[in-house]
């Protein structure tokens, strides 16, 4: 994956604000921030459902060992 440093970031801040125009790039930049919030809640809820999935098979897994050791 390859990795942007300092000056790639600010040759692109650069052009950012010579493409949108210094008085909207704020506003811009309040937007992406927003998107970007909501794509890492969106993740983030899904990950904990993932989570929550496959704790709950080990909890079923382990049931049916113990019952299994039971028997």
């Amino acid at each position: 994956m390859p990795q942007i440093g300092w000056f790639e970031l600010l040759i692109i801040v650069i052009i950012a604000i010579l493409v949108i125009g210094p008085k909207d790039f704020p506003v811009v930049l309040k937007k992406l921030g927003t998107w970007i919030g909501s794509i890492k809640k969106y993740f983030s809820d899904v990950q904990a459902d993932v989570n929550e999935i496959t704790n709950i098979e080990d909890e079923e897994i382990k049931k049916d060992e113990i019952d299994e050791k039971d028997e």
